[in-house]
């Protein structure tokens, strides 16, 4: 599916066209994107104004929300869009965000978790720093949004939740050992909250993406040439080697599974860790 505006037209026995009507449903949903300024976040803010959502971004830099927000503005004629600076590691500053992007949009139908991320670690350098930090990062940037928006949703009977995590929470790295555990704990949050929040009109799923073509990644190869004397197109290429689909996904790619999951299309869809790395790991769970 795409990340534009769609329509389904539906024909009578006739063959004549009687109604149409969009396909995801998620015009004037008020959503709410941490991590939203750049990345997989950037590109589901990009998704769900095209489906007519109203959206705010979360993140920490003031400097690159003001240009999320001037980039989707133009991209997006007459859309309704806010951004909000605040360091999500903070429970008081998740919960100020919160109440300022009620204040502004109305109340939040969907949540979008994808802030933070860990650092990667060797492992002759991990410490308790090490593990604290990651969970700060990762776990709590998530949980602190999640708790007292899932809170609100539960008084409405009615909100869906996308975690956007990564599959180093099934995939244990020597490098990323905090990270992933971080990301597991996140999997294990998904699954119980969706449970304990089922028969409340709230669904709550996670996508986890392997490596994706972000500027994140690419900061990551940048300093990895600096090491190896490997040239940018050499390390890419070797990344893209080791897919079976022999490319890495686009941010737009996994930001359409999130809409989807958050769409009343996938309105009996809940619980679910979804694996998005093209079968690199091809594995029954």
């Amino acid at each position: 599916f795409s990340s534009r505006r769609r329509h389904t037209r539906f024909r009578n026995v006739t063959g004549v066209q009687t109604c149409a009507l969009p396909i995801l449903n998620l015009k004037d949903h008020h959503v709410l994107i941490t991590g939203g300024s750049k990345g997989i976040g950037l590109a589901c803010a990009h998704a769900f104004l095209a489906e007519g959502a109203r959206v705010t971004l979360v993140a920490r830099n003031e400097q690159t929300l003001q240009e999320a927000h001037a980039h989707l503005t133009q991209a997006h004629a007459d859309s309704q869009v806010q951004v909000i600076s605040a360091d999500l590691t903070q429970a008081e500053a998740a919960l100020q965000a919160l109440d300022r992007a009620e204040a502004g949009l109305g109340p939040v139908q969907v949540l979008v978790n994808s802030a933070g991320a860990a650092k990667r670690t060797p492992l002759n350098e991990l410490s308790a720093q090490a593990w604290h930090e990651a969970m700060q990062a990762k776990f709590f940037s998530y949980v602190h949004m999640l708790t007292p928006t899932l809170q609100r949703m539960a008084q409405r009977r009615s909100g869906a939740v996308v975690n956007v995590i990564g599959q180093g929470g099934k995939v244990p790295s020597a490098i990323h050992l905090p990270g992933g555990a971080a990301n597991a704990a996140l999997m294990l949050v998904t699954a119980g909250m969706a449970s304990a929040y089922a028969d409340q009109g709230i669904r709550v799923n996670a996508v986890n993406p392997g490596l994706t073509a972000t500027e994140r990644l690419f900061e990551g190869f940048r300093a990895e040439s600096r090491v190896n004397g490997l040239s940018m197109d050499d390390l890419l290429a070797k990344a893209q080697a080791r897919q079976p689909m022999k490319r890495l996904p686009e941010p737009r790619e996994i930001a359409d599974a999130v809409v989807y999951l958050a769409s009343a299309r996938a309105s009996y869809v809940t619980g679910v860790n979804l694996t998005m790395d093209g079968a690199l790991t091809p594995i029954v769970v």
